[in-house]
Order: C-alpha cells, then structure tokens, then sequence
C-alpha cells in the first residue's frame, strides 16, 4: 500500500494528520506494509524566510481580528495536538518560509530518511518553535537525522531538489488539492484534513481488503500560514 502525503511544515493541522495516520496504521496492523511519501506543498510561498512578527499576529491580521482573539481561536488546535501528545508552542512560532525545508527533506529522501526529517521539521517548528526558514537552523536539524552537515549545506546552497518540490505542488494543483494534509492511498482514495482517526482506519482496511493484505502486527487497542478551520490548511 502506497499512501501520499501533501502537506506543509507550518501547516498545524499538517502534524495532527500524520500523527492521526501513523495511529490508525498502528491499529489496524498495517505500518509496515505501507510506504508514505511526503509530498511537498506550501501554504504561503510568499514568505520571508523569517519574520520578526508572532504567529497570532498573522492571524490576526489575515482575518482582521485582534491578537487576543487569535489566541483564543488557536486553542482548539493546540488542545487536539495535546491529545495526539504534541505539545505545541503556539507562543512563540513566527512565520517561515518552507521552500528550503521541503527541498532538504527531499534530499533526506534519498538517504532513507524522508520520513525521520519530515518528523523533526515538524516537531521542530510546533514543539520548540525553531526558525525553519533559516539555513543554520535547517542544517543542525539535519544532522540530527543522520545527515552530514557540508551535504545539509551544499543542498541549501545551491538549489538542489527545487524542481522536485515544485513537481509536487503542480500535481497537488492538477488532483485539484486546495489545502493540507491530503492523502492519497494507493492513488485512487482520497481523504482531505485531519479526519479523526475512524476515518484513516477504515480507509486503509479498504484498501488492505482490495490489496489482499493481512495485518502484520497485533492491532492495538482503542484506548491504545494559509488560513486553518477546522481540520486543514488551504490558501
């Protein structure tokens, strides 16, 4: 089973999806028959790579409301992450620009560790509020996957990978995606947002059941900068 994965490091929703994901593959028994690629997307391409205004700044600005109200408007988010376990920092994230973030995991891709950058980029970014715009920050992240520093470097130097994330993002348009996360299982099912995780269960059992695919693990128990509503990031 192939499962494709659009979505952006500043997307808050974007982690709450893979987390909803990596969940339901544990409980259903299929994490280690299924490949997932991330895809790269960019939420606000016009970014700076780093910016002295606050997360609810933006917010606030981009929905003509006060900071105050922004606060408030982002608990809801950050009290979902708590339940997944991530603690996010909502106090001190500033906007970034992604673009150098997706070309490095792309990069990570090809040293087997795709899916390990992808992960500390995130965690990165929400957890500890690190500046992921910004080259030296990108660089230590690296290296703390498994990827030497001067390859880190010569990859944000000089534009590797760019053509790839771009591929990624035109066929984000040409399926007609509007917003992340969103999901592609083995090309044909689709599944828009963070969607509880009943949602991502019961697709991967329909596509184990037409794939002929047995569960390989015990399943575990149940109790085992665009604009962000209730469940996903869009323009």
């Amino acid at each position: 089973m192939k499962i494709e994965v659009w979505s952006d490091y500043v997307c808050p929703f974007c982690y709450i999806g893979k987390r909803e994901l990596e969940n339901a593959l544990n409980k259903t028994g299929f994490k280690d028959q299924v490949e997932v690629v991330f895809k790269g997307y960019q939420l606000s391409p016009e970014s700076k790579d780093t910016s002295d205004e606050s997360m609810y700044e933006v917010v606030a600005k981009k929905y003509g409301t006060t900071v105050e109200q922004a606060k408030i408007q982002s608990q809801g988010i950050i009290a979902r992450a708590k339940e997944l376990g991530l603690d996010y920092d909502y106090d001190h994230l500033k906007p970034a620009n992604t673009f150098k973030a997706h070309r490095l995991a792309k990069y990570a891709a090809t040293k087997g560790l795709g899916a390990e950058m992808s992960e500390r980029l995130l965690r990165a970014y929400f957890v500890e509020a690190k500046e992921i715009g910004l080259t030296d920050t990108l660089v230590e992240l690296a290296a703390e996957v498994g990827i030497e520093r001067k390859d880190a470097e010569e990859i944000l130097a000089n534009g590797s990978f760019a053509d790839d994330v771009l591929r990624d993002i035109q066929e984000a348009a040409q399926i007609g995606v509007r917003g992340v996360p969103f999901f592609v299982l083995n090309g044909k099912y689709a599944i828009s947002g963070a969607q509880p995780n009943e949602v991502f269960e019961k697709a991967i059992q329909q596509v184990a059941e037409e794939e002929n695919l047995r569960p390989t693990l015990k399943m575990m128990g149940q109790d085992g900068q665009g604009i962000c509503t209730d469940d996903h990031c869009d323009f």
